[in-house]
């Protein structure tokens, strides 16, 4: 008996002692830290006291050229036409919610941006090339560019000239004050060749030297030279030499001190630019706006989301500068291409997503 509790006792004293070594379970580990969440932006309009001046005028003041032949000019009925005339139409479109209501108002080289400064004109639209001392030294914007171009040389066919570095010597037809001036001088400079600068006010009076024989050539925007040789008497007997030797990306211009309105401006061309990418046009825009699905087309016309109020202006307002004015390619063909007078190439005009790339780049509408 004894025998038995001494072995119940060893058994207990193990026991106990297997008790004591027991583990604790382990503490659960702790959550891992929650995310900061980042609030999204918090987007308003900024107000633009040039729309409430127009909105409150009820017409859009555009500043543009006297009459150049494609961009700027009065038809025989007196109505003006043109590319750049075209882009001020846009924009009427989308501020104002009519196509119709620009005023436009003529103005010379010389004065086309004392004008716009002095708040004589809302914009400029007058082939006007952005350049590094115009846009930092004179208070002024280029929202966006409508039109890259580049200086050449027109010339008779009959000289039998290949390329501008033949004309040394030559008397050059250019426009006085403007930019294609100052490059006439670096181009024979740089190449150590002589030439004799024949100085117009006007590109109509350096486009009647030249057929009157009072110069060799001609140089202005190769844009300009096309439009001054489609109103000669003889256009066939004149020709563009191959020489580009400027960058001009021509575009409208506005006053610096309201960067809400050179937003308005800005995105009234992307709208416009955007249109041809997502394939719409003046003919096809009222029948997307009730079946588009994708996502983009829905919101550049208004029907998804509201992005039009963070530039001041209604859902609507791409698909009004679209419906009564055009998609780009629209405009070009019309006043610049095929069916124009001036029968331009897109070239560097083209879209960026075109067989022949070019430079027309829209940024999202989102």
């Amino acid at each position: 008996m004894r025998a038995r509790l001494g072995l119940a006792a060893v058994v207990g004293l193990l026991l106990a002692g297997c008790g004591e070594r027991t583990t604790p379970a382990p503490e659960p580990a702790p959550p891992p830290p929650k995310a900061a969440v980042t609030a999204p932006p918090a987007y308003k309009a900024t107000p633009s006291p040039t729309l409430a001046a127009v909105r409150k005028r009820g017409v859009l003041a555009c500043g543009v050229h006297p009459g150049l032949p494609g961009f700027a000019f009065p038809d025989a009925r007196g109505q003006w036409r043109g590319f750049d005339v075209d882009i001020c139409r846009a924009v009427a479109a989308a501020t104002l919610g009519d196509a119709s209501k620009v005023r436009f108002v003529t103005i010379d080289a010389k004065d086309r941006f004392g004008a716009l400064k002095a708040g004589r004109i809302d914009i400029l639209s007058r082939n006007t090339s952005l350049t590094l001392s115009r846009d930092a030294g004179l208070g002024l914007t280029f929202p966006a560019t409508t039109y890259y171009d580049g200086q050449g040389f027109l010339v008779p066919r009959a000289l039998g000239l290949n390329s501008a570095e033949e004309l040394g010597g030559a008397r050059v037809c250019v426009q006085a004050g403007t930019a294609s001036e100052a490059n006439l001088a670096d181009f024979f400079r740089v190449r150590g060749l002589t030439y004799r600068p024949v100085v117009a006010a006007s590109e109509e009076e350096a486009r009647r030297l030249y057929e009157r024989e009072n110069c060799d050539a001609f140089s202005a925007d190769v844009s300009a030279l096309a439009a001054s040789r489609s109103v000669m008497t003889n256009p066939g007997a004149h020709e563009i030499l191959p020489n580009v030797i400027s960058k001009e990306p021509l575009g409208p211009v506005v006053r610096q001190d309201d960067p809400a309105w050179a937003d308005i401006v800005a995105w009234t061309v992307h709208a416009v630019v955007l249109a041809e990418e997502l394939g719409l046009s003046s003919r096809t825009v009222e029948q997307a706006r009730e079946t588009a699905t994708d996502p983009e087309t829905r919101r550049l016309l208004g029907v998804e989301g509201d992005l039009g109020a963070l530039l001041g202006l209604s859902p609507d307002w791409a698909y009004q500068a679209i419906r009564q004015v055009g998609a780009y390619h629209e405009l070009f063909r019309k006043d610049l291409g095929a069916d124009s007078a001036l029968k331009l190439d897109r070239g560097l005009n083209a879209l960026w997503t075109a067989p022949k790339p070019g430079l027309m780049y829209a940024p999202p509408v989102r």
